[in-house]
């Protein structure tokens, strides 16, 4: 032990405790031998007979030998000893019953003549289970000092008080979290125990630290505590607003982990506990996808995104690019957004040959000429204008960019060979009640007579609303709150289907790899979620009291806005796929000449920028849709197509 560290160990002094792969083979092998001879002791109550000593010493080297063996074979040795827990422990017992049986063979099967070499049955009992044991305890004990260690290490790296907390969640989630604050110093918290409402889990020790009670406790469980932190790997809605109105009664402040979602892209660590934020309370459970067969679609292959400046564009962008294509195109209007995320890219994975392409996706020579230059396989068309508000101002120039630019851009698809074209829709495409809808519709529609006609396969993909995508309402409210009020609700009543980026743009490439060609992917958005509730707890999570510190004030609905959204998932109106969260529509699709006279009629009027006529003709190209012809009484000067970056340049 250092002189300068007195009676208290240093850093290094602990070094002793890290054995090499040699040294662990030596200290294994002098456990084996001696369990051997200890059984035999054993045996014999501690007096071996004269004549067993030869075969006592006959008999160790081999099944020593044969001991090692197994441990090597189970993977013993791989084994980081301070890391060794119960996943662990069952190897060590294979290995125990494993290198048990070559050795009872032997005492069954050799004859007399080599009875000195037959191990008694009662020793090679005693001795798998003390041998197997031996070197499992030393690991055990090599794992305890470790954690002494490290406990002494954080006590002499904390300068100050730690920050007593509650872990809500003794499950797996739980317990990692508990882990990562105990071995990270800098955190500077100190967990007082666990809350869960499992009755099973009541007055338990996890790892050392209590279960106190459930979340109805937590006013008498938060006394000394300076915040709780939610540690539930899956929460739903309703248990994400019970704990926080608990936690506002106390008052105790609620922070939560990273969502799984989160740490497996690499965007957060675990050890990095956020506030809680109005998405978590949205309870969307986590997407699991075929890794399989989205290598096999994705992997090596030339794939361009349209609108990849965007939010849908860009996380499609980096879903994409985890996935190894051979090349990476991406067509943006918008400077600034493309540049952001073709840097953002190149840092993340700077092996992964990607293109930035400027271009605007209805300028046909120019994506004619993108295309024959890079040849994609598999193109992803995000780039649309979506503001529901603006496009009822602007019919023309939703036309224009919704349906006709897929037109072109899904015949040029064809022409150029591509395997597969994938277009966003929306769930607005559903009984349509405002022209971004009705042309999300139409856009529909022409890739599925385009699927007729060339060898590439077409497929849409529906869904609703994203959140925290440019334009959604979750950043409209947060700007709100901002400037101090008022949040701003069309209707009390309205409710909307809601995903994150990352849900929609995995199940967007899954139905890509799935897909036939002609389909209209319908994603499950799962429960409806109201507008006034997403505005209240918003204002919550701010730190603020709803129409107290920041009035919630109702506008009334705009133009095209409806006030229930409709996706019809039911077996009348979808079947099912091989993913359990995407359906394909039942959806009848129109002739080519219904859809050819269309599309030349909708190019003549939008060309014109007759924007009533281009109103009433999609009324009567669309039964279903419900388009009002009052767009007059908008205020154009008030709602106008911007060009400003990332705006309305990609869904």
């Amino acid at each position: 032990m250092s002189k300068a560290s007195g009676l208290q160990p240093t850093l290094a002094d602990w070094r002793i405790f890290r054995p090499t792969k040699h040294h662990q083979r030596v200290l294994d092998s002098g456990i084996l031998f001696v369990a051997f001879i200890f059984s035999y002791l054993l045996r014999f109550d501690f007096h071996i007979p004269t004549v067993e000593w030869p075969n006592l010493m006959l008999q160790l080297p081999y099944v020593v030998l044969i001991q090692m063996a197994t441990l090597r074979f189970m993977g013993v040795n791989s084994f980081i000893w301070r890391y060794v827990g119960i996943s662990e422990m069952k190897a060590f017992i294979r290995a125990a019953m494993l290198s048990a049986v070559p050795v009872i063979l032997l005492r069954l099967l050799l004859p007399v003549a080599l009875q000195p070499l037959r191990v008694p049955l009662s020793v090679v009992m005693m001795n798998s289970i003390l041998a197997f044991g031996g070197v499992l305890s030393i690991r055990v004990v090599r794992r305890i000092m470790y954690e002494q260690h490290e406990k002494y290490g954080r006590s002499v790296a904390v300068n100050g008080r730690r920050k007593a907390v509650l872990l809500i969640g003794a499950g797996r989630a739980g317990l990692m979290t508990a882990r990562e604050i105990l071995h990270r110093s800098e955190m500077r918290l100190e967990i007082k125990g666990f809350v869960d409402d499992d009755p099973n889990k009541q007055k338990a020790v996890i790892s050392g630290i209590p279960v106190l009670g459930t979340v109805n406790d937590l006013p008498r469980l938060a006394h000394g505590v300076d915040h709780v932190i939610i540690s539930i790997a899956r929460a739903s809605r309703r248990e994400f607003r019970t704990i926080l109105d608990v936690c506002e009664s106390v008052p105790i402040k609620a922070r939560i982990i990273p969502s799984l979602n989160e740490i497996l892209q690499g965007k957060l660590k675990l050890s990095r506990i956020r506030d809680i934020q109005v998405e978590d309370l949205l309870g969307r459970e986590t997407v699991h996808l075929d890794g399989e067969s989205l290598s096999q679609f994705i992997s090596g292959k030339t794939l361009m995104v349209t609108g990849a400046g965007g939010s849908i564009g860009s996380e499609l962008v980096r879903q994409v690019a985890g996935f190894s294509p051979a090349r990476l195109v991406l067509v943006e209007r918008a400077e600034f957004g493309l540049f952001n995320i073709q840097r953002e890219v190149q840092h993340d994975h700077p092996a992964l040959d990607t293109v930035p392409v400027i271009a605007d996706v209805a300028d046909e020579r120019r994506m004619r000429a993108i295309f024959k230059r890079y040849s994609p396989q598999i193109v992803i068309h995000a780039a649309a204008h979506k503001h529901v508000p603006m496009m009822e101002a602007n019919v023309a120039e939703a036309v224009k960019n919704n349906v006709l630019a897929t037109r072109s851009l899904g015949e040029l698809a064809g022409s150029y060979g591509v395997e597969v074209f994938v277009l966003i829709s929306s769930d607005k495409a559903v009984k349509p009640s405002s022209v971004m809808g009705a042309t999300k519709r139409i856009a529909e529609l022409t890739i599925q007579n385009l699927n007729r006609h060339f060898q590439t396969r077409y497929v849409a993909v529906r869904f609703g609303n994203v959140i925290g995508s440019a334009g959604s309402v979750i950043p409209i409210f947060r700007e709100q709150i901002s400037k101090g009020g008022p949040v701003t609700v069309t209707h009390p009543e309205m409710t909307r289907y809601f995903m994150t980026i990352p849900e929609a743009s995995q199940l967007v490439l899954q139905a890509g790899a799935i897909g036939n060609g002609g389909e209209i992917f319908v994603l499950d958005m799962g429960s409806p979620v109201r507008i006034f509730d997403l505005a209240q707890d918003t204002i919550s999570l701010s730190g603020l009291r709803p129409f107290q510190d920041i009035e919630i004030v109702f506008t009334g609905m705009r133009p095209g806005e409806k006030l229930f959204e409709e996706l019809n998932i039911t077996e009348e109106h979808m079947s099912r796929t091989q993913h359990p969260k995407i359906f394909i529509g039942k959806i009848a699709e129109y002739s080519d000449e219904q859809t050819q006279f269309a599309l030349n009629r909708l190019a003549q009027l939008a060309t014109d920028g007759a924007d009533a006529e281009l109103r009433t003709f999609i009324n009567d190209l669309l039964p279903e849709a419900n388009l009002e012809a009052s767009a007059n009484t908008i205020d154009p000067s008030q709602v106008v197509v911007s060009q400003l970056p990332g705006q309305l340049s990609a869904v």
